[in-house]
């Protein structure tokens, strides 16, 4: 369900009209999450790092409010909850979209996830969101490289579906980490909002 924010009581009202002004709102904020426990302990016991990872985005993303909200032209509604959107590869060497709903069980929502991207990977058709809806997170990962930066492809400033690529994990020392971005309308979040979403990230990996 969705639910209209009240913008005479919002206290980001004021800064919900200033970049609705923009022609490039959006911004990506980069941190590194670090994954020691979940490599070091839940990988050899059979976790994919991969799931977990989904699950603790969408752990982030549910745990900040203002990631739930969007557009209805002026207006503002928030979602009670959205599903994970993620590039899937297929054998041909290309990918189509998984649609996954969060789950805070980690087990319930692992279970579910590796049928739907399963399912996703056997498909020929993209299965891409033509925008008919926006109760969704759009995520891609990039294992192949321990970026520093990330950004996406925009259709165009009113697209407020918040963004979150991640990559490579890698070691130093003791520690395995790996870089996250999330990218947000700035009509809808602030840095403070991107801080709690990286430490909600943080905290789920962290209690698997």
């Amino acid at each position: 369900m969705e639910h209209p924010v009240d913008l005479a009581t919002w206290p980001r009202a004021a800064q919900f009209q200033f970049f609705r002004t923009y022609t490039r709102p959006h911004f990506a904020v980069t941190s590194r999450i670090d994954v020691t426990d979940l490599m070091l302990r839940h990988k050899p016991a059979g976790t994919s790092p991969y799931r977990a990872s989904l699950y603790a985005i969408g752990a982030g993303i549910h745990a900040v409010p203002e990631l739930l909200m969007r557009f209805r032209g002026d207006r503002v509604v928030r979602h009670d909850a959205v599903e994970l959107s993620m590039t899937v590869p297929t054998k041909a060497g290309s990918f189509n979209y998984a649609y996954v709903p969060f789950h805070a069980d980690f087990a319930t929502f692992d279970a579910r996830t590796k049928a739907l991207i399963d399912e996703a990977a056997q498909k020929t058709d993209l299965a891409a969101n033509s925008g008919e809806r926006d109760d969704l997170a759009y995520l891609s990962c990039m294992p192949w490289l321990d970026y520093t930066s990330l950004s996406n492809a925009m259709p165009g400033p009113e697209d407020c579906i918040p963004r979150v690529g991640w990559g490579k994990i890698t070691q130093v020392g003791a520690r395995f980490s790996m870089p996250m971005t999330l990218e947000v309308h700035h009509a809808l979040a602030d840095g403070a909002h991107v801080g709690a979403y990286f430490a909600a990230v943080q905290g789920a990996i962290n209690t698997l």
